[in-house]
């Protein structure tokens, strides 16, 4: 006979915590179903952003700007110095030659100076501050232990000198490299923003720019203000002649530009060498304070970092090459974005 049990009934605790977890699990389905969905960024918003990564793009810029400029002037040092610790080998390699010759001299009439065998065998520095030694040797022998030892030193100096360069110019790599991708990433920040609008979104503010940059291309109201100097006009047509070139971070021209690329390629044009970086630039020529005293040409620096630079086109205008995504255009000074600092007449 078959034995009938009682199905075992689950313990009171059981049946308490599956109690409790479903009704969690009910109370969450309820919560996410009630709870607004995150809002997406308006145009406006998403616009203000992407320009506020521009500008710490171009912050970034400059510094990069700097090491870059840095580097290239390290190299050149570089070169220089191991051109000369070359020609200075190549004196020293003659002298010891001449000592050389002389030893040989002596040889071969059966009368080596013992202080020459000295030379041959050990470094000058070794014996050549010793007076006994020197009264030795004949007038002609001290004249050429000296310039050997002169030469000696003077190629140590030299070979040190370009070491510590070596050193500074790879810091200095380094330094160029996390710039660099500093940039890349604001930019790579800033065009993420922009793909998380809709297609019809992005033209906007595509057709936005467009306007801006061609009311801007077009000529506008400069006024009657006079250049600063001849070179100053020289290097304000030469910008004029660029007006649409896009702007491209690290560029200096001619056919793309940022913002101290742009001014320190139209001073070149006019002969006239100025430094890379706009912080550089602040700090030549005479300082002009007031707007109302600029004349056309004069630098005219914005941000108090000094990040942003362009040239005074008369009027309240400035000519400038704004950020990424933009043109080479002029600009009332009143919407850089940044406060007027100074300017600067080079």
């Amino acid at each position: 006979m078959a034995s009938h049990r009682r199905p075992k009934q689950p313990s009171r605790t059981r049946v308490t915590a599956l109690t409790t977890v479903a009704a969690a699990a009910v109370a969450l389905s309820a919560q996410a179903a009630n709870a607004a969905p995150s809002e997406k960024p308006s145009k406006s918003e998403v616009k203000a952003k992407v320009d506020k990564l521009y500008e710490q793009a171009e912050q970034a810029t400059e510094k990069y700007n700097g090491a870059k400029e840095k580097q290239e002037k390290l190299q050149k040092q570089i070169s220089t110095l191991q051109d000369k610790v070359a020609r200075g080998q190549a004196d020293l390699n003659e002298l010891r030659e001449g000592i050389g010759t002389m030893a040989s001299a002596q040889y071969r009439t059966g009368s080596i100076d013992p202080s020459v065998q000295l030379f041959l065998s050990a470094d000058p520095d070794d014996y050549l501050d010793k007076a006994a030694t020197l009264d030795q040797l004949s007038g002609q022998q001290v004249d050429a232990l000296k310039k050997i030892q002169e030469k000696q030193r003077e190629l140590a100096q030299e070979r040190k000198e370009a070491s510590d360069k070596l050193k500074d110019l790879a810091d200095t790599r380094t330094e160029l490299g996390k710039k660099k991708k500093e940039v890349q990433g604001k930019l790579a920040e800033a065009q993420r923003l922009l793909n998380s609008l809709t297609a019809k979104e992005r033209q906007e503010l595509k057709d936005e720019q467009t306007r801006s940059s061609r009311s801007s291309e077009s000529r506008v109201d400069l006024g009657n203000s006079t250049p600063a100097s001849g070179r100053a006009a020289a290097a304000f047509a030469a910008a004029q002649s660029k007006i649409g070139s896009p702007y491209v971070y690290g560029a200096t021209g001619p056919s793309s530009f940022d913002c101290s690329g742009l001014t320190s390629w139209a001073y070149a044009q006019a002969g006239v060498s100025i430094p890379r970086t706009s912080q550089a630039q602040a700090n030549i020529g005479t300082r002009i304070g007031s707007q109302s005293d600029l004349q056309v040409g004069d630098l005219v620096f914005f941000f108090s970092d000094l990040h942003h630079v362009g040239l005074y086109a008369g009027n309240g205008q400035v000519l400038h090459a704004p950020r990424t995504g933009t043109n080479v255009r002029y600009e009332s000074m009143s919407t850089i974005g940044g406060p007027f600092m100074f300017g600067v007449r080079v």
